[in-house]
């Protein structure tokens, strides 16, 4: 079964999501660590947060689980029956 094209761009959304919630943390300096920061700010708020830096590497890493996981599906190794079977569940 092949994807078709809206159900190949949701999951590539979904996973993208995931991939950003993920790469946020990475690089981020507080005002705090940095030792500087504007008067009336959270000593914990970035100093530069490199969003587009971040949009990147999702973007690219987003790409490559997307393809490792059509890959796996087009195999057959992704597939309901067999991952019931890996859990111990009857399908």
């Amino acid at each position: 079964m092949i994807y078709t094209l809206s159900t190949a761009f949701a999951i590539y959304f979904v996973v993208w999501w995931i991939v950003l919630f993920l790469t946020l943390p990475f690089g981020v300096r507080s005002q705090h660590e940095e030792g500087e920061g504007a008067p009336g700010t959270d000593p914990g708020a970035p100093v530069m947060a490199q969003m587009g830096r971040k949009l990147i590497w999702t973007t690219v890493l987003s790409a490559v689980f997307f393809g490792a996981a059509w890959l796996a599906y087009d195999a057959g190794y992704l597939n309901v029956d067999r991952l019931s079977r890996l859990m111990g569940m009857p399908f």
